[in-house]
């Protein structure tokens, strides 16, 4: 819970800093970006508290189960076939208030569904990938609808917690290991392949030439990547101090989401960078920790799929601001600005507070048995 709250709190001022001139440039009120934000965190405590208390058995009843494939599947053919395109990618159902992102809501709906399947058939002491076609069908449909978009970084995501859940399950980490490295090995060499022979168009296509060769592109595609250098460099170990960046008064874009990162890392430096993801590791390891403690195959599942979730974003935010990545417009957890992100994360951390509350629940239990107790539940 503290790593959260301060993250959160990290993400507020952040937010506001690297928002505040530009929005003023624009004829905006500085506080725009700041006062959304805070709401958003009121709102995701909201989610987080509701996610540690809410009753896990609920989440594995047929009919839940039923109607959020359907939300789930009917919310992403909305946002297909009749949301607007921004950025050559149509992502967001915009309600006025908050604009909805489906694909986010779909990670941790793959979490919860594929937690319930996989628990139950290794119930039955059978493999899950001979239990029949239905998950599987429900996976590679969403799959198919976040790819046509397209939201590649938001697929990528959804395939590494599919991966794990499913490598959790049915197969030895040595072989895993070895299949998450070679997945990205090789997708990276088909993406190579496919923009050396034209096969990648548009602004797809200018993503990864970027990636590829940003100071090439430096007056184009690259600017971003660039620019994300010039904000790491003129950081430094300690950076240039809270609200001097330089490269968020309009060189580089999207400072408050995508690039958070290179705003933070400007003004704060390494040191600041560096405890961010050391708060960020405590929560992952923490939901890693509270999976292999558990006796129960679903709430493992759900603490493996969750941590998946976080490093995952954390992943290929860092990726694509320091080059290591083709920049997929993933978010920064708990830093970035953004409704959908922040509520559907702080959701997922309540979820394993709620693990790790029934834990505990257990183990009070267990040990006023031993003594010859009697404990109200």
């Amino acid at each position: 819970m503290v790593p959260y709250l301060v993250l959160c709190m990290i993400g507020i001022v952040m937010v506001y800093s690297s928002s505040a001139a530009i929005e003023m440039q624009n004829g905006g009120s500085p506080t725009a970006y700041l006062i959304k934000q805070i709401v958003y965190v009121v709102i995701g405590l909201g989610c987080l508290v509701f996610g540690a208390n809410y009753s896990l058995e609920h989440y594995r009843t047929p009919r839940f189960l039923r109607d959020s494939t359907f939300a789930v599947v009917g919310m992403l053919l909305f946002v297909l076939v009749l949301s607007h395109a921004v950025n050559g990618a149509k992502g967001w159902i915009n309600l006025g208030v908050i604009n909805i992102q489906p694909v986010e809501i779909c990670k941790v709906y793959f979490i919860l569904y594929l937690s319930d399947r996989m628990a139950r058939v290794r119930a039955r002491n059978t493999h899950f990938i001979s239990s029949g076609g239905g998950p599987w069908l429900v996976v590679a449909l969403c799959l198919l609808l976040i790819a046509l978009q397209p939201d590649i970084g938001g697929m990528a995501i959804n395939i590494m917690i599919v991966a794990v859940l499913f490598l959790a399950c049915d197969f030895r980490w040595s072989f895993g290991i070895s299949v998450l490295l070679f997945i990205p090995i090789m997708g990276y060499l088909l993406i190579e392949k496919a923009v050396e022979n034209g096969l990648i168009h548009g602004y797809r296509m200018a993503r990864f030439v970027a990636f590829l060769n940003p100071f090439g592109n430096a007056s184009g595609s690259g600017s971003q990547l660039v620019n994300s250098y010039y904000a790491i460099s003129n950081g430094g170990v300690f950076g240039s101090g809270l609200g001097n960046s330089v490269q968020k008064m309009g060189y580089l874009p999207e400072p408050n989401t995508d690039f958070i990162m290179s705003i933070t890392s400007e003004e704060l430096g390494l040191v600041g960078v560096s405890v961010i993801l050391i708060l960020l590791m405590l929560i992952i390891c923490r939901m890693i920790q509270v999976g292999v403690r558990s006796n129960s195959m679903y709430e493992m599942l759900l603490c493996y799929g969750s941590a998946t979730f976080i490093l995952i974003e954390t992943f290929f935010n860092i990726g694509g601001v320091l080059g290591l990545l083709p920049i997929t417009g993933v978010t920064f957890p708990f830093i970035s600005y953004g409704g959908s992100s922040m509520l559907i994360l702080s959701f997922t951390v309540g979820l394993i507070m709620n693990i790790s509350i029934r834990q505990n629940k257990r183990k009070v239990l267990r040990k006023s048995v031993r003594q010859g107790g009697k404990v109200s539940v």
